[in-house]
């Protein structure tokens, strides 16, 4: 895999925030986001909303929203490091093959945090690049599902 065959594009920026339905109306009322897909996922401790712009069916932009289940959740963390605000919290790179991907990243001495990819946003695989490995910046991986792939 060369350089050039790595990420397909940006595919969304991750925030972490202290209330989900607080920040939904925030960034829809008042940015003009709309939500395009919520749900709680158990296994990383966040009840989460995926955002976009553009018309309905279509987006340009994607912006995905964090809040913690409970109070030993990464994003829980995140905010107690933070003060309790919210912020940026990771850039997601969309792949076509995260498994390809991933090898080549360690190949290049990127430290990844699962050995395997985890089930994400309605049901994409996904991964992490440890921030020591990029510059400072959580990285995420996202290769999204066969149906919904744009």
């Amino acid at each position: 895999m060369d350089n050039s065959d790595l990420f397909v594009c940006i595919d969304h920026v991750g925030y972490a925030v202290p209330d989900l339905d607080e920040a939904i109306k925030l960034h829809c009322d008042t940015f003009g986001w709309r939500v395009l897909h919520r749900e709680t996922n158990e296994e990383q401790g966040v009840e989460e909303a995926m955002l976009g712009t553009g018309e309905q069916g279509a987006q340009n932009a994607q912006i995905q929203l964090l809040a913690p289940l409970n109070d030993s959740s990464t994003i829980a963390k995140w905010l107690e490091r933070n003060g309790g605000r919210g912020g940026v919290q990771q850039v997601a790179y969309r792949v076509e093959d995260i498994d390809a991907v991933s090898a080549t990243l360690r190949e290049r001495g990127v430290t990844l945090l699962y050995d395997a990819p985890k089930i994400g946003t309605g049901g994409s695989r996904i991964q992490f690049a440890h921030p020591k490995s990029t510059g400072g910046i959580l990285l995420e991986i996202v290769e999204p599902p066969a149906a919904a792939a744009h």
